[in-house]
C-alpha cells in the first residue's frame, strides 16, 4: 500500500529490493555519500571524452544537482526535484545578483528560463517524495537509481540498484508527477530518457563500481560498521553499503570542524544549483554577447568556489578522521601527465586574472606517481589558487617538476617583478596572514579565506604526498611537493618547457 496516490522511490526499491532495512541517520547518510562519490567516478570513467556541448547522459535528482566535476556538469543535462520552491536570484552572492541585473532586457528571459518547469521541477507539500534524497542516471553504458528516505521515526534508509525494470519504475513514477505538473516539459523529458535504452549493465560496470565501493572501506571500523563479513544484521542493522566519504564521529569534532563542514555544505549545494542554471541559459541562442560573457563569469566564479569548498570539506573530514597516525585514502599509480594536461591551462588561467605569469617546467617523460587521482588534481589546484592569491601582480611564478630518487618533485618558486636575474632583486614581504581557527588563515590585504599550511600539509600526506614550506630572500615562500613514484619507475633526464 503506497503513502500517496503515487509510489516514493524508496518504496519502489523495497519492492524489489529485500535486503533494505532502516538504520541510523549517519550510517544511511554515509551510504548515501559513498554511492554517490562511486557514481561519480564510474560515470568519469565511462563517458566518452568529446566536445563540451556534447550531452551524454541525464541526471534526475533531488533535492539539489549532485555533481559537481565540470566533465560531468558539461556532459549530462540534470534535472532537480525539490519539494521548497525558491528564487534563485537570491542564493547568488552580490557580486552575482549584479551581474544579472545588469544584463538589462535579458533578465526576464533569465527567470523565465529557470523557473521550476525549465530546471528545477517542484514537488507538491504533500508528495513523500519530498522527504527522499535520490539520483537517476541515464546513460548509453547503464541506468541507475539511488535514494535515501528518512522515515517518520527518525530512521533512514538507503538502497540503489542497476537492474533496468527497477530504474524504468522509478522513472514511471517521476514522469508521473511530471506529467501532472507540466505535460509539456514533460513529453521533452520523456524523450531524453527514451535515449538512452534500458538494457542491463555490463558486467565489467558493476565490477567498477563495487570497487569505488570497497575503496572506501579500506579501514577496520568502516568494515564493522557496514556489517562486511559479520552476518550479524542485529549488530549491523543497516547491511547495503554506500557514501562518498567517512561521517565523523560527532564525539570527535571540534566546534571548528563542525562549522567549517557545515559552512562548505552550505555554499557548495546553492553554487551548484546556481552553476547548472546558468549553464542551461548558456545554451540559448537568443541571448547577445554581453549576457553570454556575463553568465560566463557567472559559471566561472561559481566553479571555482565550489572546488574551494569541496577542498575545505575534504580537510575537514580528514581532521576528523586523524589520529596519531596520519589517515590516507586509496592510493593507487596514475599517469601524472594526464593530470597536468588538464591542469595547467586553468592554473596559467588563475594567475592571468591576477595579472601573473605561469611557467611549468616538465621532464621528458613525466613517471607514474603512487596518490588518489580523484583528490590530487583538487589539491594542486587549490594549493596553486591560493599561491596565485597570496602574490602582487606583476609577479612571475615558476613550477617545476622534477624526479628525485624514489619521488617526483614538483616546486612552486614565485619571482616578484622584475625576470630578469642580473637585476638586484628587492627582498620580498610575505603576505599578512591571520588564524580563523584551527583549520582557516585569512589574508586581509585580498579578502582570502584559505586552508592554513598544516591542514594543507594533511591533505598531502591523506594523498600519500609531503608538502614542504620554505621562505627565502628575494623569493618569498617557497613551496615543494613529493609524489611518491611507482616501484618500476626509472626516472628520466632532460626538460622540456
Amino acid at each position: 500500500m503506497y503513502e500517496w496516490i503515487l509510489p516514493s522511490l524508496s518504496e519502489i526499491l523495497a519492492q524489489n529490493q529485500s535486503s533494505v532495512a532502516e538504520c541510523s541517520p549517519d550510517k544511511a547518510e554515509r551510504q548515501w555519500r559513498v554511492s554517490l562519490a562511486a557514481t561519480e567516478q564510474l560515470l568519469l570513467n565511462t563517458l566518452a571524452i568529446v566536445s563540451p556541448d556534447t550531452t551524454q547522459g541525464l541526471v534526475l535528482a533531488a533535492p539539489a544537482p549532485l555533481f559537481s566535476q565540470p566533465r560531468l556538469t558539461q556532459s549530462l543535462e540534470t534535472v532537480t526535484f525539490t519539494a521548497k520552491p525558491f528564487n534563485p536570484l537570491a542564493l547568488m552572492p552580490f557580486q552575482m545578483r549584479d551581474a544579472i541585473s545588469e544584463l538589462g532586457h535579458a533578465n526576464a528571459s533569465i527567470t523565465e528560463e529557470i523557473a521550476p518547469h525549465e530546471s528545477v521541477l517542484p514537488l507538491l507539500p504533500a508528495d513523500p517524495l519530498g522527504s527522499e534524497q535520490f539520483c537517476l542516471v541515464f546513460t548509453d553504458k547503464f541506468r541507475l537509481v539511488l535514494v535515501l528516505a528518512t522515515h517518520k521515526n527518525g530512521k533512514k534508509t538507503f538502497s540503489f540498484s542497476f537492474e533496468p525494470e527497477v530504474v524504468q519504475q522509478a522513472w514511471r513514477s517521476l514522469g508521473a508527477r511530471v506529467m501532472l505538473a507540466n505535460p509539456e516539459f514533460f513529453a521533452r523529458l520523456d524523450a531524453s530518457v527514451q535515449q538512452y535504452s534500458p538494457v542491463a549493465p555490463d558486467y565489467r560496470i558493476m565490477m567498477q563500481f563495487s570497487q569505488l565501493l570497497l575503496q572506501k572501506l579500506t579501514e577496520p571500523e568502516d568494515n564493522k560498521e557496514w556489517g562486511i563479513g559479520t552476518g550479524d544484521k542485529e549488530n549491523n542493522p543497516c547491511p547495503i553499503p554506500h557514501t562518498q566519504s567517512p561521517i565523523p564521529n560527532p564525539q570527535s569534532q571540534n566546534p571548528d570542524v563542525e562549522l567549517l563542514q557545515a559552512f562548505a555544505h552550505e555554499v557548495r549545494t546553492p553554487l551548484t544549483t546556481i552553476r547548472t542554471m546558468t549553464r542551461l541559459l548558456l545554451k540559448r541562442r537568443d541571448l547577445d554577447t554581453n549576457a553570454i560573457n556575463r553568465l560566463k563569469i557567472i559559471d566561472h566564479e561559481c566553479t571555482e568556489q565550489i572546488d574551494r569548498m569541496e577542498l575545505l570539506f575534504k580537510a575537514a573530514e580528514l581532521e576528523t578522521t586523524s589520529s596519531a597516525k596520519p589517515s590516507k585514502t586509496q592510493l593507487t599509480p596514475m599517469s601524472l601527465d594526464q593530470v597536468l594536461q588538464q591542469s595547467i591551462p586553468r592554473w596559467e588561467q588563475a594567475a592571468h586574472r591576477r595579472d601573473l605569469t605561469l611557467n611549468v617546467v616538465l621532464p621528458q617523460q613525466l613517471p607514474t606517481v603512487v596518490s588518489n587521482p580523484m583528490m590530487l588534481d583538487q589539491v594542486l589546484t587549490g594549493l596553486i589558487e591560493n599561491f596565485t592569491r597570496s602574490l602582487p601582480p606583476g609577479s612571475h611564478i615558476q613550477v617545476q617538476v622534477i624526479p628525485a630518487g624514489d619521488q617526483l618533485k614538483l616546486q612552486l618558486s614565485p619571482q616578484f617583478g622584475c625576470k630578469d636575474s642580473s637585476k638586484t632583486a628587492t627582498p620580498a614581504t610575505p603576505p599578512i596572514r591571520k588564524a580563523l581557527g584551527q583549520l582557516l588563515m585569512f589574508q586581509p590585504e585580498t579578502g582570502t579565506i584559505s586552508l592554513n599550511i598544516a591542514a594543507t600539509k594533511h591533505l598531502f600526506q591523506a594523498i600519500g604526498g609531503k608538502l614542504i614550506v620554505r621562505q627565502r630572500p628575494h623569493y618569498g615562500e617557497v613551496l615543494t611537493i613529493f609524489l611518491p613514484l611507482e616501484v618500476s619507475n626509472k626516472p628520466k633526464s632532460g626538460a622540456k618547457t
